[in-house]
């Protein structure tokens, strides 16, 4: 048995000499900017995602929706009414002004608008190393325009890594 899974595998090659091309997800599936908060949040409970990306009009990644992203921004429109309770008069006025903005609101409104991105030559080793230092669990791959190509996840790392 060969200590290192990619030693004497033809297919397999060590992680400082992989391009990230070669695990990502191609054409991850995304939303627009300016979609609706409800459009987001039934994209990410239909679909199963915990996030997704967020692209501007050219397909350029500005920010992630995650439901982590919906639930803080729900909770700061909870306590934002009961904070002047003295503004309603009904826990239904309450509601309903919530219900409003919510209805209002956009991606770009609730979205992280921090973008980390590689490139998609990048090695494996790099992008685990980028992955380590800003404590993320998945990273966006952009071509040389800016246009994001994939998403590589802490997850596709792993596969990689597993001996078959």
């Amino acid at each position: 048995m060969n200590p290192i899974p990619w030693e004497g595998t033809a297919q397999r090659r060590p992680p400082e000499r992989t391009p990230v091309a070669e695990v990502m997800t191609p054409n991850p599936v995304s939303i627009r900017a300016d979609a609706t908060l409800e459009e987001a949040v039934a994209f990410l409970v239909d679909s199963g995602f915990s996030a997704a990306p967020v692209i501007d009009e050219a397909g350029r990644p500005v920010g992630v929706i995650s439901r982590t992203d919906v639930v803080v921004y729900d909770r700061e429109r909870l306590l934002l009414p009961a904070a002047a309770p003295y503004y309603f008069e009904s826990a239904d006025e309450i509601a309903a002004a919530v219900g409003e903005e919510r209805a209002a609101a956009c991606v770009a409104d609730v979205m992280t608008p921090t973008v980390f991105s590689v490139a998609p030559h990048l090695p494996l080793g790099e992008v685990a190393g980028q992955m380590t230092e800003l404590h993320v669990h998945r990273l966006f791959v952009v071509d040389d325009s800016g246009v994001l190509v994939g998403v590589v996840s802490a997850l596709d790392l792993l596969r990689h890594l597993r001996p078959q």
